[in-house]
């Protein structure tokens, strides 16, 4: 897996713990949550699968806001070349 100059801000990340805390949270928002958080302040890159999963939320039209908003998120960490 490549480098990634990119990283989860501040407010995002601040979102995905909130997520993760949240019982109301869908099992995608968690997933997108905890992924972004991963992301957050290393060089991590977002996973061919966790890709696919994040484009589907922003393609899904039934998607909340906070999933857009950390699906977005993972899908410009991911590989340009995939």
């Amino acid at each position: 897996m490549g480098s990634n100059t990119k990283q989860t801000s501040s407010q995002v990340a601040s979102l995905a713990g909130k997520t993760l805390q949240s019982g109301s949270s869908s099992g995608i928002e968690r997933s997108l949550a905890g992924s972004a958080l991963r992301q957050a302040g290393t060089a991590a890159q977002t996973g061919a699968k966790m890709e696919g999963r994040a484009s589907g939320a922003l393609d899904n039209a039934r998607s909340s806001a906070t999933t857009k908003t950390l699906a977005g998120s993972v899908v410009s960490q991911s590989n340009r070349k995939r």
